[in-house]
C-alpha cells in the first residue's frame, strides 16, 4: 500500500524500498549496556517502553550527549504524564507540575496514584532521579530549569484556553519552546555544538513552535473529537461562532480562511529554523534536529488549503517521508528542501483568499533565504553513506512525527521530542 501511494514518484519508491529492506536497525549503533549502572540500564529501558522511536534517535546522537537527552526526555515525559492524568485533582496537579522539578533532587521522592500508561516513570522516579544526578552539572542546570518552567507553563494552562495569538505562542513555548531551548543548551554544554546555539533562545524557541503549530493545525479535527482546542479563539472567531462549526461541509469556505491563516502564522518561524540549523557543526545533533522540520514543512503543504483537515487525517506519504530523512543531512538540501514546498504552498495560495498577502510575503522571505546559489545546487552533490544511514536511523522519529498525538493532546510524546 505505501509503494502504491508512491506510483508518481519513483525516487520515493526507490527510497521506501530501501527502508524496508534495511531500515533502521541495521545501521543502529549498539549502546554498551555492560559498562552502563543497573539504573541507567533501567533508564533506557523505561525510554523504549515510552517512546521507542526516540531510543533510536537517542543512540545517533554522540557522546555524553545520548544520555543527557535520555534522562531529559524521561524527566519530561514523568512532568507529561502528571499533566495528562486526568484522575489527579486540581488541588493536588498544580503544585505537583510546580514543583516537580525540586523532585529531581529527593533520592525517595516517587509518585503511586497515577493512572497513566507511562505512570512506571512516576511510580519508579527514584531510578530517573539518580541518573539526573549522576549528569554533569551543566547538564543538570539545564534540565532542572527547563522541568521547572515547564511545570509553571502546564500549570497556567490547566484551565485556561487559547485565546489570544498571543496566549498561541505562549501556549507552545511551555509545551515546545522550551524543549526546544532545553536541547540546545544540552548541545551546547555537550561541546558538540557552539555556545552560541545554546545561547540563543529565540532561534531554540521557534523550532520549537514551528512544529507544535504543524501539530496543532494538522490535528483539529482529532482534537476536536477528544474534546480539545487548541486553535486560538483569536483566529477562528474571525470565520465561526464556534470553533466546531469548521467541520461541517457548509462553513468549509470560513474553515480553509481560518487554516490558511494558522499556517501562515507558523510559516513565520521558517527563517529562523533556516539560521538555526545553518549554525550547527555535529552531525548527529544537525539530522536530530532537521529532519523533524522538513517534515513540518512538508505537512503545512499538505495541509494548506485542505479540506481534509476538517475531514480526517492528513499525512505525507511514507515514500515522501523516507526520500525527506534521507535527503536531510545537510543544509544545503534542507534549504532545497524548504523551498520546494514553499513553492508548493505558493502555487496553492487562492487571490479570494483572506490572508493572501501576508501568506504571499512570508514565502518570498524563505525562498529569499532558502533559494541561495549553493542551495540550490547541493542536493544534487555526492551524500556520505554514512549520512543516508544516520538519517536512516532516525526512521523512527519521522514515524513518530507522522502518527503523533493519537489520543494524547499536544504537549505529549510528539511535543517532547520535536527537534
Amino acid at each position: 500500500m505505501d509503494i502504491l501511494k508512491s506510483l508518481g514518484h519513483p525516487e520515493e519508491i526507490i527510497n521506501l524500498f530501501k527502508y524496508k529492506i534495511g531500515g533502521c536497525r541495521s545501521v543502529m549503533p549498539k549502546l554498551d549496556y555492560d559498562s552502563m549502572s543497573e539504573t541507567l540500564r533501567t533508564c533506557y529501558a523505561y525510554l523504549n517502553q515510552t517512546s521507542r522511536s526516540f531510543a533510536a534517535v537517542i543512540q545517533a546522537l554522540d557522546g555524553e550527549l545520548r544520555h543527557a537527552v535520555c534522562i531529559f526526555y524521561l524527566v519530561l515525559r514523568a512532568l507529561d504524564t502528571v499533566e495528562d492524568d486526568m484522575s489527579i485533582p486540581l488541588e493536588k496537579k498544580v503544585p505537583l507540575l510546580q514543583d516537580f522539578h525540586t523532585f529531581l533532587y529527593q533520592p525517595e521522592w516517587s509518585f503511586s496514584e497515577s493512572r497513566e500508561k507511562d505512570r512506571q516513570v512516576l511510580e519508579d522516579f527514584p531510578t530517573i532521579s539518580v541518573e539526573f544526578r549522576n549528569l554533569g552539572q551543566e547538564y543538570r542546570d539545564v534540565i532542572s530549569d527547563i522541568c521547572h518552567r515547564m511545570g509553571v507553563g502546564m500549570a497556567e494552562f490547566l484551565e485556561k484556553k487559547v485565546s489570544s495569538m498571543k496566549e498561541w505562542d505562549k501556549y507552545c513555548h511551555y509545551v515546545a519552546g522550551l524543549v526546544g531551548i532545553g536541547l540546545s543548551r544540552l548541545f551546547s554544554a555537550s561541546q558538540l555544538e557552539d555556545t552560541e546555539v545554546g545561547r540563543d533562545t529565540e532561534l531554540a524557541n521557534s523550532m520549537g513552535l514551528f512544529l507544535q503549530k504543524t501539530n496543532i493545525i494538522r490535528d483539529y479535527l482529532e482534537d476536536q473529537q477528544e474534546g480539545r482546542a487548541f486553535w486560538p479563539q483569536e483566529a477562528w472567531s474571525q470565520f465561526a461562532s464556534r470553533l466546531e462549526d469548521f467541520a461541517r461541509p457548509q462553513h468549509l469556505s470560513s474553515a480553509l480562511s481560518c487554516l490558511n491563516l494558522l499556517v501562515t502564522d507558523a510559516l513565520h518561524h521558517v527563517p529562523d529554523v533556516i539560521a538555526y540549523l545553518s549554525r550547527l557543526c555535529n552531525q548527529s545533533v544537525f539530522n536530530f534536529c532537521a529532519i523533524p522540520q522538513v517534515m513540518a514543512i512538508a505537512t503545512l503543504s499538505a495541509c494548506y488549503n485542505n479540506p481534509q483537515v476538517f475531514q480526517g487525517v492528513v499525512k505525507i506519504r511514507k515514500g515522501q517521508a523516507v526520500t525527506l530523512m534521507m535527503q536531510a543531512t545537510n543544509m544545503g538540501a534542507v534549504q532545497s528542501i524548504i523551498a520546494q514546498y514553499s513553492q508548493e504552498i505558493l502555487q496553492k495560495v487562492s487571490g479570494a483568499d483572506p490572508s493572501r498577502e501576508k501568506t504571499l510575503r512570508i514565502l518570498s522571505l524563505i525562498r529569499e533565504k532558502s533559494l541561495s546559489p549553493a542551495a540550490l545546487s547541493s542536493r544534487a552533490h555526492h551524500i556520505s553513506p554514512v549520512y543516508v544511514s544516520a538519517a536512516m536511523l532516525l526512521a523512527a522519529l519521522s514515524w513518530q512525527y507522522l502518527n503523533a498525538t493519537s489520543g494524547q493532546p499536544p504537549g505529549d510524546e510528539y511535543n517532547i521530542i520535536i527537534l
